[in-house]
């Protein structure tokens, strides 16, 4: 394959993944091995060693360390790029609030798994939905071509903003199964991806304190000059995490205009225009909802589906825009907010609320440990929750598809 131009290759999840960082030229690769995310650091170490890419490979002990790397080769001012999954992302966990907090514009993979105990290392999203009030931008993807390309924008992403970029994706529903990928050329992605301009000072003739005890309020600093306090840093953080959500779009646009295809920005919908219940779901399982819609409608249901791309920050305006025609949502979610529902259903339903947009909305766990997900139920689902709105004048308690208890 020529550097300079594009082609199709028949790929993983992983490589996909792997070929967007090397297209991206980082810089340094911290890397620790957890199934289902091995195979893109195994792809990145082939790279380095063979050439392919002039970058440092950085072998460490645990995930914990992973980020540290990526922590101390942000700050000192080049692109950076690790990847984890299950409880190897809870090992970083502590890190992350870390990276966030520092403003760094660290780009991770999370090839989604489930979380111990017991030990299950097949997909659900439980593992990125437990890190998402550390400060991270996260976007999900729903088939190969779209790891590739939202990594690409992620890089983009998190150098405008100075924040961190978790991009997530089906462990082996997309993480192994290969599918055909559109590869830019190197000089095509340079162009939309210029060389990261480092925003922390390192200079030894100068030298900085990092991350200094922050005290709840203002206070000078030693030449006299007012420094924010804690909440100061939490503010600033929080505003760039809203104006995330127009960078997001800004940036899909970007890409669209340099590659010829767009990823969607903060949602994708399919059939939604006329439709009056929509499927709502992140990652493949969105694809999944997709095919279910087309059941639905042949059934005599005009259904269409909402795909969750940003989950953090949230889209609520724009999911309410995109669910302000229906007359119910019903929203299948990969993972739980434990004792309560699952955490798209729970966003979903405030987001709706806070804009005054208020279709019926009901909700279902489903896929928790790999357990299949497939159209069939989906429809089953929302013809279930047809029926309830029809037949029942009390909220819907969350459904689980497919459990056998």
């Amino acid at each position: 394959m020529a550097v300079n131009s594009s082609a199709v290759a028949v790929i993983t999840g992983n490589k996909a993944a792997a070929e967007a960082a090397r297209l991206a030229k980082v810089e340094v690769i911290a890397a620790y091995p957890i199934t289902p995310q091995s195979g893109v650091v195994e792809a990145l170490a082939n790279y380095v060693e063979t050439g392919m890419l002039d970058a440092e490979f950085v072998t460490v002990e645990s995930e914990h360390s992973a980020m540290g790397v990526c922590i101390g080769a942000a700050v000192a001012g080049v692109r950076v790029f690790t990847a984890s999954s299950a409880n190897g992302l809870a090992y970083m966990s502590e890190q992350l609030s870390w990276v966030s907090g520092s403003r760094l514009p660290i780009v991770m993979g999370c090839a989604n798994r489930a979380m111990s105990a017991p030990w299950n290392v097949l997909n659900d999203q439980q593992d990125a939905m437990s890190q998402r009030d550390h400060g991270w931008i996260q976007l999900y993807c729903r088939d190969n071509q779209e790891i590739l390309d939202t990594f690409l924008q992620a890089f983009r992403i998190a150098e405008l903003l100075s924040l961190p970029v978790m991009v997530c994706y089906d462990g082996f529903i997309l993480s192994h199964t290969v599918m055909p990928v559109e590869i830019p050329g190197q000089e095509q992605v340079d162009t939309f991806l210029p060389k990261l301009v480092a925003r922390t000072i390192v200079d030894n003739d100068d030298p900085r304190n990092i991350n200094p005890v922050t005290l709840a309020n203002p206070r000078q600093n030693g030449n006299g000059v007012l420094c924010h306090g804690y909440m100061e840093f939490r503010y600033l953080m929080q505003q760039a995490l809203e104006e995330s959500l127009d960078t997001i779009e800004t940036v899909d646009k970007e890409f669209e205009a340099c590659f010829g295809r767009s990823t969607g920005g903060l949602t994708w919908s399919y059939q939604l225009e006329d439709a009056e219940v929509a499927l709502v779901a992140a990652g493949s399982l969105a694809n999944e909802a997709s095919v279910a819609a087309d059941t639905l409608r042949e059934a005599g249901v005009k259904a269409g589906v909402l795909g969750i791309r940003s989950y953090r920050p949230f889209p609520d305006v724009k999911v309410a825009q995109e669910l302000s025609g229906v007359r119910q949502a019903v929203v299948f979610d990969k993972s739980l907010t434990y004792g309560y529902g699952g955490p798209i259903y729970v966003d979903v339903q405030a987001a709706l609320f806070r804009n005054r947009v208020l279709p019926e909305v009901h909700g279902y766990i489903a896929g928790l440990g790999g357990r299949d997900v497939n159209a069939r139920q989906l429809v089953d689902a929302v013809m279930e929750s047809i029926a309830w709105n029809s037949s029942e004048n009390k909220p819907k308690p969350v459904g689980w598809l497919n459990l056998q208890i």
